[in-house]
């Protein structure tokens, strides 16, 4: 089956634009999106998958080792790393032999509301583990998600504790998992996306705040977008196969810039002109502790380098701001959701003029 190309949900643009980040930096925390029904959201958070770059992992590996860095606990395991061969031609003396690779599509694996913990973690086969001393562990979806999209639709009608369980798997990077006093650990790093409909209940504001970023979306009140994005809709359906053709190469284009910026990520510096404006809009906003000042940080690195850039400028703390502090601000219950964006543009001039003899950022981030 088709999936409706990314680059055909029209509008969207600050979910569109929140969840690409996460794709550059799943280390920004993942990303919720809250909105009425009817908004394309399962739809675009489907579409991203398959922009991600594909994953090389470890043949046969069920828990997607990455073949560069095994992980050394994982249950498959030991792997040997897959490393360039310095005698090309001849195995040299004491070579061992690299982990056969293989090459598929970064995958999307949903999590449905009424999952089970064991489902979702994994499960111990407890009469071999007894029995034979070995630790036969059955995946569960957070080691299928790995190095890819944990999506979880509704997630606010999960139960607490699994909730729980996704965001520290996502903040860790593993899973841990302990029955009978057999205890087995495994790599899982993927983004993480939770969609949902606050009027069908909301989430505590202890695992609100543990997302990275949040956007609200709401359909358009403009006929002349609403009948486009129907005739879009209409269109797809009638000829999946067509409708994605004919947005193959925008969503190429995408895909290009989202790999582009993964490489280019560890190269962006974040000067202290930027750090200080990241404090002070985070502290105008009177949020709680520190998780919002490095959420707003790796969003801003991830912005820059989706835009070609080597430095965080004061438009990427912005954009980035919008994005990781709405959900952590202190406000009234009948606030509008969002940032008060003449505020938060006073606290970036703040900022700079508590410091005017820092050196602003070169715009192109080469200076």
């Amino acid at each position: 089956m088709s999936v409706f190309p990314f680059s055909a949900v029209l509008g969207m643009a600050d979910m569109r634009l929140a969840l690409l980040l996460n794709a550059v930096s799943p280390a920004i925390g993942g990303v919720l999106v809250r909105g009425e029904k009817g908004t394309a959201k399962s739809t675009a958070v489907r579409a991203l998958a398959a922009l991600l770059p594909p994953v090389d992992q470890v043949a046969g590996c069920r828990f997607a080792c990455d073949p560069a860095a095994p992980d050394p606990s994982c249950p498959d395991g030991p792997h040997p790393a897959a490393v360039e061969d310095p005698h090309p031609g001849g195995a040299a003396e004491g070579d061992r032999a690299a982990a056969p690779v293989e090459r598929r599509p970064a995958r999307l694996v949903e999590l449905p509301v009424g999952a089970a913990e064991d489902r979702v973690v994994g499960s111990l086969d407890l009469e071999r583990a007894l029995a034979e001393g070995v630790r036969a562990f059955e995946p569960g979806l957070l080691a299928a998600a790995h190095r890819g999209v944990l999506y979880v639709d509704e997630v606010n009608l999960l139960h607490d504790h699994l909730v729980d369980l996704l965001l520290d798997a996502a903040a860790m990077g593993r899973n841990h998992v302990e029955r009978e006093g057999v205890s087995v650990s495994h790599a899982s790093r993927f983004l993480l996306v939770g969609t949902m409909n606050p009027e069908e209940g909301e989430l505590r504001p202890q695992l609100l705040d543990r997302f990275g970023l949040t956007v609200e979306v709401a359909a358009s009140r403009d006929p002349a977008v609403r009948v486009e994005v129907v005739r879009r809709r209409l269109a797809a359906d009638a000829d999946p196969a067509g409708f994605a053709a004919r947005w193959a190469d925008a969503d190429a284009q995408v895909a290009r810039r989202v790999a582009a910026a993964r490489d280019r990520l560890g190269r962006v510096r974040l000067p202290d002109a930027a750090l200080r404006q990241i404090a002070e809009v985070c502290a105008a906003f009177d949020v709680d502790g520190m998780r919002a000042d490095i959420v707003t940080a790796r969003a801003a690195m991830a912005h820059a380098a989706w835009q070609d850039r080597t430095v965080v400028t004061a438009e990427d703390v912005r954009v980035a701001a919008r994005l990781a502090l709405p959900h952590r601000r202190r406000r009234d219950p009948f606030d509008a959701p969002g940032l008060d964006e003449d505020r938060l543009d006073e606290a970036l001039r703040r900022a700079a003029d508590a410091h005017p003899d820092d050196d602003p950022p070169a715009p192109d981030g080469d200076g």
